[in-house]
């Protein structure tokens, strides 16, 4: 129908314009490509473009942020420095999840976390303590029980696999992915006005 194509999907973007690239001879860009470096003098976002902005005014847009990692790094150091406490700091927009009831699938954004310190990087490695109580450890009961699924949780840290039945059903989502969700979900995007979240105790280990 048409040469031209803007790629317009979110999450599914790259195989999209691969798709098209590949079957057009014509101009294919993605939102990304649009505002990825400033016109005169307006904002940017060289990674992103307009892939998660939001709607500022009938002239105007609010670009998805570009420089937050200064932002989550001067905000932890402040935090060492006024209490002497280590904390982890995330910028985050849109959880990633899907409403089960109206459908609805809540990350518009490109990422959920577009800045994070250094100690939210990576998965968590967690078994699963419903196995472990109804199969590794059914024949016992009460405080054998929980000391046994104790140093299950302690044995786990030095072992490093992630793909161990114990380890199976344990959600396989970034940390920065399901912070990001658990704090959108408490903030809301109406006008519950929450200009920060803090999560205490998602660290923490039943074998502690």
């Amino acid at each position: 129908y048409t040469r031209d194509i803007l790629v317009c999907d979110i999450h599914n973007r790259e195989r999209s314009r691969k798709v098209l690239e590949n079957c057009s001879d014509g101009l294919v860009y993605g939102l990304s490509d649009i505002l990825a470096e400033p016109i005169q003098n307006s904002g940017y976002n060289e990674q992103y473009g307009l892939l998660g902005s939001n709607k500022a005014s009938e002239e105007t847009l609010k670009l998805f942020p570009r420089t937050g990692h200064e932002l989550v790094e001067d905000i932890a150091k402040l935090f060492k420095e006024k209490t002497g406490k280590e904390v982890e700091v995330m910028v985050y927009g849109d959880g990633a999840f899907k409403d089960p009831v109206g459908r609805i699938w809540e990350l518009a954004d490109p990422v959920v976390s577009p800045a994070y310190t250094e100690g939210l990087g990576g998965v968590p490695h967690e078994v699963k303590i419903k196995y472990l109580a109804d199969y590794t450890f059914s024949e016992l009961s009460g405080e054998e029980l929980e000391e046994q699924i104790r140093s299950a949780i302690r044995a786990k840290a030095d072992d490093g696999d992630k793909s161990s039945m114990s380890s199976e059903g344990t959600t396989p989502r970034r940390i920065v992915d399901l912070l990001g969700s658990l704090a959108d979900l408490t903030s809301g995007s109406g006008d519950k006005g929450t200009p920060v979240v803090l999560i205490q105790g998602y660290f923490d280990s039943l074998a502690e």
